[in-house]
């Protein structure tokens, strides 16, 4: 489906440089003071709603050392945007943060982000294995004692990694790190770059004085079947720093419009997480093919062109498109990985 070729132009973009829902009124920013007399867990939950706010955002990333005989490190990724988190969900042991990037001149232009999903004690997550294949890992009670994970997922809503951790505060400020796990590439090297095929990332929030930081200590990995093989390691370090001259107007109209299809979209998504053992993209490498056209139909909702019940209809046959619910042929491409190629400068 092809919609608002210009808009979805600056949302590709845009995107290139930044690697059930609530009702609009329920969209609440957290304060950000952790109190440490509360309990382990109401702690832990004020220490993800600091995380809410409006925000000036850094991304950096930058390659450090090569681990493949002959590989140069790339130059620093760095950019910066504006960004508003809010919370769409809050279960008490659940709570869901969604991203909405702020672009263009005096009129911000709204463009929805990434997702991070926090589920305390969870008996279940869906782990990123590979060939744009996901698996669904049963927990046992002893693997999440006291732990949270998050769950983070892209800007069509499908998943991406996931990690488990435990928040820490004996250093005197909230710190969450997950053990290692995968993840697919980011966009900022999957639009331009064929020479590695997935990340092992050690994840880790931090919340500051001013805001919060987001910080990825990234190995870039060659599949080669079931093998691994180390390129190059790379540290992220995304800052979000509290900004009180956002207008996040534009972006509470967007949510407005569109948080019930968005909130279909995710449910059929979580059908495919809950209902399957594994499930896997149809298409390798970035899924622009499929995001774009999600996105899009978004955008045609905010136009007044569909109504939400088409507009998730249509959402719905694209996912059950490009998806695959079977690992089978998952395995199949992971032992037929594509030749590397030298990436582009």
């Amino acid at each position: 489906m092809k919609r608002n070729l210009h808009q979805l132009a600056v949302i590709a973009g845009v995107l290139c440089l930044a690697a059930c829902a609530s009702s609009p009124q329920s969209i609440r920013v957290a304060d950000p003071a952790i109190d440490q007399q509360t309990t382990n867990l109401e702690r832990d939950r004020q220490a993800i709603l600091a995380m809410v706010g409006d925000y000036a955002v850094t991304f950096d990333f930058r390659e450090t050392v090569a681990l493949k005989e002959g590989y140069q490190p790339k130059e620093a990724y760095v950019t910066h945007a504006q960004e508003i988190v809010r919370v769409i969900e809050d279960r008490g042991d659940f709570i869901s943060l969604q991203h909405i990037l702020l672009v263009g001149g005096e009129r911000k232009i709204p463009i929805k982000h990434w997702r991070q999903d926090w589920a305390y004690q969870p008996r279940s997550i869906t782990r990123f294995v590979g060939g744009n294949g996901w698996e669904n890992t049963n927990l046992t009670t002893q693997e999440t004692q006291g732990k949270w994970a998050q769950l983070v997922y892209q800007v069509d809503d499908g998943p991406r990694y996931a990690g488990l951790g435990t928040w820490q505060y004996g250093s005197g400020f909230a710190q969450w790190a997950s053990e290692p796990s995968w993840r697919p590439l980011p966009r900022r090297d999957a639009t331009k770059r064929t020479d590695y095929h997935a990340i092992e990332a050690v994840n880790r929030h931090a919340i500051t004085p001013n805001g919060w930081v987001h910080e990825q200590d990234n190995t870039k990995l060659i599949l080669d079947g079931a093998a691994a093989q180390a390129l190059v390691r790379e540290v992220g370090v995304n800052t979000y720093t509290h900004a009180d001259n956002i207008d996040a107007t534009t972006a509470s109209e967007y949510w407005e419009k569109t948080s019930d299809f968005w909130r279909n979209v995710r449910e059929e998504w979580t059908r495919l997480e809950t209902e399957t053992p594994g499930f896997g993209l149809t298409i390798q490498g970035e899924p622009e093919e499929i995001y774009m056209q999600i996105l899009g139909i978004a955008t045609g909702l905010v136009d007044g062109e569909l109504t939400t019940e088409q507009a998730s209809a249509d959402a719905r046959e694209i996912i059950r498109e490009y998806t695959a619910q079977d690992l089978k042929p998952l395995r199949v491409r992971l032992s037929e990985v594509p030749a590397i190629v030298p990436a582009d400068d």
